[in-house]
């Protein structure tokens, strides 16, 4: 789908919301609903930058009258903001100096060249990395590692055997799983963590 129709479609659907004959809920969740769609379909395509997405309510909340510019503005500033912030700015800092790939490899080789200690290793070094940044980053870091363990199977004298399949297997499931278990350990291992920090806080104090 073209670039150009994308961002049209995005407030086209958002007013649609509004002007339809039909009440989804009410008027005002309605309009919520709308700016919803709106930015999920800009988030999801990429047809601009998402801190541009990240702001429409900014602007369109106060204008559509769903709450007030000042009341928007306090959520942009909330310290569960900030933690989510800082998180990004951890990972990129970690990427820059290649921090991530040098521990990975440093879990692995104190794990031992067994199969066995091996996967141990990629799970260990896999649920570390994810605690700090994101699991798809994480996962994106290990499995060129991974890749190049199973390289190694493929062009040994037995050629990749069954047994081999299976250990390859047991990497990738293993890389897979235990960036989940990482990023469920810290607030900042996963945006969802955060998210539901915020609510707590916000709720139930």
């Amino acid at each position: 789908m073209p670039k150009k129709l994308i961002l049209l479609l995005g407030p086209l659907l958002c007013l649609l919301i509004q002007i339809g004959p039909w009440d989804i809920i009410n008027p005002t969740v309605d309009r919520v609903v709308g700016v919803a769609l709106w930015m999920i379909l800009w988030w999801i395509t990429e047809v601009v930058s998402i801190s541009v997405t990240a702001l429409i309510p900014l602007t369109f909340f106060p204008l559509m009258g769903i709450m007030d510019i000042k009341t928007v503005s306090a959520f942009y500033g909330h310290p569960i903001i900030f933690l989510f912030f800082g998180g990004f700015i951890l990972a990129l800092a970690l990427e820059k100096v290649n921090l991530h790939r040098r521990l990975a490899l440093n879990i692995i080789k104190l794990t031992g060249t067994r199969p066995d200690r091996v996967i141990l290793g990629f799970l260990i070094a896999t649920a570390f990395l994810s605690m700090w940044i994101s699991n798809t980053a994480t996962t994106v870091v290990m499995l060129p590692i991974a890749y190049s363990v199973i390289q190694l199977l493929t062009d040994d004298e037995d050629g990749f055997t069954a047994r081999d399949r299976g250990f390859a297997v047991s990497i990738l499931l293993g890389i897979a799983y235990s960036a989940n278990v990482g990023g469920i350990a810290t607030i900042i291992g996963t945006p969802p963590n955060i998210v539901l920090a915020g609510f707590m806080e916000s709720e139930y104090g």
